[in-house]
């Protein structure tokens, strides 16, 4: 019920674009209408969703931005030409995960892959380990092409505004730890917030279904609360 809801809000016009490429036709997905915005002290990069591609991995994502888990996180990983990655929110937070959040951020997702998607610059993609089922909440974003990740690895969606950030994040100094290549300075994400293109205007994080539920518990209890007074004054008041 939670997913085909979480789903819901990432609604979708069905069907998919080919582009016609040099080996085989590569597929272009429909992107949702939501974006999730990653503030950083060079600037803010934007993307938005392929929810026909990667359909639990986008709902896990998107809520894991909505919970506000990525704040204080960092990309730890930028490997010029390659990829910029974020680590994991367990470890990479600054600010300790609540309970909450930290249930949502030690799920796992399947690895949900599309033939014909690719891993070209701008893609954002799922990282994992061993199994390939392993993926939780540490994403990269492409800086090139990489042919070999596809199928491998679960694009879900595509940076909409920000490139010139992380070619920002490119040029910074860099210092090599066994296969990662990782920025000197650390590249905090600042804040984090969301929107849909049809509304663009930044919209706060929605509110925990215990909070909805305990502020709709107080309302019922106000309004029968209230009618009683009412037929109390009415039997007082009015004549039979």
């Amino acid at each position: 019920m939670r997913l085909a809801l979480l789903l819901g809000l990432l609604a979708v016009t069905s069907g998919w674009a080919f582009v016609k490429g040099q080996d085989d036709e590569e597929v272009t997905p429909v992107m949702s209408n939501e974006r999730v915005v990653f503030q950083t002290e060079y600037g803010d990069i934007h993307f938005g969703f392929w929810p026909e591609v990667a359909p639990v991995t986008t709902a896990h994502i998107f809520k894991l931005a909505r919970m506000d888990c990525y704040t204080s996180n960092q990309f730890f990983r930028v490997d010029k030409g390659f990829v910029a990655q974020v680590s994991d929110v367990i470890g990479g937070r600054t600010i300790k995960l609540n309970e909450e959040q930290q249930k949502e951020a030690s799920k796992n997702v399947p690895l949900e892959v599309v033939k014909g998607v690719k891993h070209h610059a701008g893609v954002v993609s799922m990282a994992r380990g061993d199994p390939t089922d392993s993926g939780s909440s540490s994403i990269f974003i492409m800086l090139g092409s990489a042919p070999h990740l596809d199928m491998g690895y679960g694009a879900f969606g595509k940076v909409t505004e920000g490139m010139e950030v992380l070619r920002a994040f490119e040029e910074l100094p860099t210092k090599r730890e066994g296969i990662f290549v990782m920025p000197l300075k650390r590249i905090t994400i600042l804040a984090t917030y969301w929107y849909r293109v049809d509304r663009p205007e930044p919209m706060l994080t929605l509110p925990s279904q215990k909070v909805c539920d305990d502020e709709l518990a107080e309302l019922e209890m106000r309004f029968t609360s209230q009618a009683e007074e009412l037929q109390r004054v009415r039997k007082k008041c009015l004549p039979a």
